[in-house]
């Protein structure tokens, strides 16, 4: 805690120079440096959220960012605070969001960033801001930890349990809660999905395969229109353009394990995905932060020497033709069948579900799951006088 005086003198510096980009991406590691959960994120991985040769969100919107200090110049916390039409253009008033908080345990410093950003908002005709969050897609650094305090996935948030404190009581309201699931992979699961299997397994017109990397385009254009059945079709995304999936499915080659993503075809058209990577930060971990030359060397030899023993669950998607038929059983089945025999894992982790999204939740909690991870995606109602509400059921 800060003495009285220290308190007085604190003061807010934005990111502008060399120096203070440092200063921010090192303050972490002050706050965690004896948490053994903690894995340091890629520098390059966070610089680029704030770079607007590589992150397109600043096509229409405005980031900024903040370090606090205290009476002697020592950075005591830091946060990022932007607006984005693509980010919050279906929201019910002119929405900011802040994310990259790090600070000590107290409420005061807390309250100075957090009141920084409202005003920087504020000016910019904002009413309202979401935080944690990125200046980016919701996969990425989205949420606040309130359960599950253990070493987390690539480019998830992570933080100490008092952060909950520091945002409940500045007043920040629970906009949704975001749920990971987690099993035994050599666990069998329950007997109605084997049940269900078996009869689209009867039905020739239905036949499930894993991607191979030697048709890689294929199966990126698969990716894309199970998708944009699935849900931008629903209006619960926009469309993805076969480019923009191309260039991702490229990007993740690297990273890709064949056996692990999974496609049904209906009389050889895609109606169902269910898409799964290593988890590579079991890898980064060993990086402390960096990635050059010699570091992805190495990430190549150890991804090879299969030293990751969890996967990650990204995304799962049934079009809606082919829904309540049992086409999640039997893609969930087909790819258990195989990744079990191999041994190919220990755990499993499912990437944060919404409260929102019931029928997803359904899946994961059938499965024979655990929730092994809670995260939160905090509100604050500029005016105090409006009636909150939480995010849409889907």
């Amino acid at each position: 805690m800060l003495s009285s005086q220290q308190k007085l003198f604190m003061q807010i510096i934005e990111v502008l120079d060399e120096k203070h980009k440092k200063d921010f991406l090192r303050l972490p590691i002050k706050f965690y440096k004896d948490d053994p959960n903690w894995i340091r994120p890629l520098d390059k991985d966070v610089e680029a959220v704030f770079d607007p040769k590589q992150n397109k969100f600043f096509r229409d919107g405005e980031c900024a960012r903040f370090l606090l200090a205290d009476s002697s110049g020592k950075t005591i916390g830091r946060i990022a605070v932007f607006t984005s039409g693509k980010i919050f253009k279906k929201e019910s008033q002119p929405t900011g969001g802040i994310g990259f908080f790090e600070c000590i345990n107290d409420q005061l410093a807390a309250n100075l960033l957090f009141d920084h950003c409202k005003k920087w908002l504020l000016e910019r005709g904002m009413e309202a801001m979401d935080g944690p969050v990125n200046f980016g897609e919701r996969e990425s650094w989205w949420g606040l930890i309130v359960k599950g305090f253990t070493p987390v996935p690539y480019k998830m948030n992570y933080n100490p349990p008092y952060y909950q404190a520091l945002f409940e009581t500045y007043g920040f309201q629970t906009y949704f809660e975001q749920w990971c699931y987690s099993l035994v992979v050599q666990n069998r699961l329950d007997e109605k999905f084997y049940e269900r299997h078996n009869e689209i397994k009867k039905n020739p017109d239905y036949k499930a395969v894993h991607l191979g990397k030697k048709n890689l385009e294929k199966f990126a254009e698969d990716f894309r229109i199970v998708y944009n059945k699935a849900w931008a079709k629903r209006g619960e995304g926009k469309e993805l353009e076969a480019k923009q999936v191309q260039l991702f499915f490229s990007k993740m080659k690297p990273v890709i394990d064949e056996k692990v993503i999974w496609f049904v075809y209906y009389k050889n058209e895609p109606v169902a995905m269910w898409v799964n990577l290593p988890d590579i930060n079991q890898i980064f971990g060993k990086f402390n932060g960096r990635f050059g030359l010699i570091e992805k060397l190495r990430f190549v030899w150890l991804l090879r020497k299969r030293i990751s023993d969890k996967f990650i669950g990204l995304v799962f998607g049934v079009v809606p033709e082919h829904q309540g038929k049992g086409v999640d059983s039997f893609i969930i089945v087909e790819g258990a069948n195989l990744i079990q025999s191999k041994h190919l894992y220990k755990d499993y982790e499912m990437q944060w579900i919404g409260d929102f999204n019931p029928k997803m939740v359904t899946i994961a909690e059938n499965l024979g799951t655990q929730k092994s991870r809670i995260l939160k995606t905090y509100r604050y109602l500029f005016d105090r006088s409006k009636l909150f509400e939480r995010h849409r059921m889907l």
